[in-house]
C-alpha cells in the first residue's frame, strides 16, 4: 500500500500546482503568474535526488522519506507547467518511486540503493527521449557533495 501516498502526491501536485503559486503572493510580472523556467525545476529535482541519495544511503529514513516527497512534488510541477513532456515520461517514474518509497519503510539500504538506480535511469531515460542526452544524472560520490547539510540520523532530544 505504499505506492498509494507518493504516486496520489504527485497527481495531485499536478493538479492544485498552479492555484497554489497563483496565492503564494511569489513575485513575478504585473497581472501574471510565475512560472519558474523548467531547468529551475530540474536543478531543484537535480538537488533533490542528491539529497535522497545521500540520506537513505546514510540510513535517515525521516530525511529520505521528506526528499521523496519533495522530488514527486517537483515533478509534478515540471508535468503541471511544461505539457510538452510526455506523460509517459512522468508515469515510468512511478515503479522506482514506489520501490524508494518501499524500502524507506523497511529501512532496506540495499533496495533503497537499487530503487534509487531505477529512478536514476528513469531520469536518464526522460533526458534521452526529449533530445537532451547530453544531460546525464548519476548518484553522487560520497564525497559530500553537501558539505553543510548532516545526512546522519541525529538523536532525538
Amino acid at each position: 500500500m505504499r505506492i498509494r501516498w507518493p504516486v496520489a502526491a504527485l497527481f495531485a501536485a499536478i493538479v492544485v500546482m498552479p492555484i497554489a503559486l497563483a496565492q503564494s503572493g511569489f513575485p513575478g510580472p504585473p497581472g501574471e503568474s510565475y512560472v519558474p523556467r523548467l531547468t529551475e525545476i530540474m536543478n531543484v529535482i537535480q538537488s533533490q535526488h542528491m539529497k535522497l541519495w545521500l540520506a537513505g544511503s546514510a540510513g535517515n529514513w525521516d530525511l529520505a522519506a521528506f526528499e521523496l516527497t519533495q522530488l514527486t512534488d517537483s515533478q509534478a510541477e515540471a508535468a503541471s507547467f511544461y505539457p510538452g513532456i510526455p506523460a509517459t515520461n512522468i508515469v515510468k517514474l512511478t515503479e522506482p518511486i514506489k520501490s524508494i518509497s518501499d524500502a524507506i519503510g523497511a529501512k532496506d539500504k540495499q533496495g533503497f540503493s537499487k530503487a534509487v538506480e531505477g529512478l536514476t535511469e528513469g531520469c536518464n531515460a526522460c533526458h534521452r527521449s526529449m533530445g537532451r542526452a547530453f544531460i546525464v544524472i548519476r548518484t553522487p560520490p560520497a564525497d559530500r557533495p553537501f558539505g553543510n547539510q548532516l545526512f546522519q540520523p541525529q538523536s532525538k532530544k
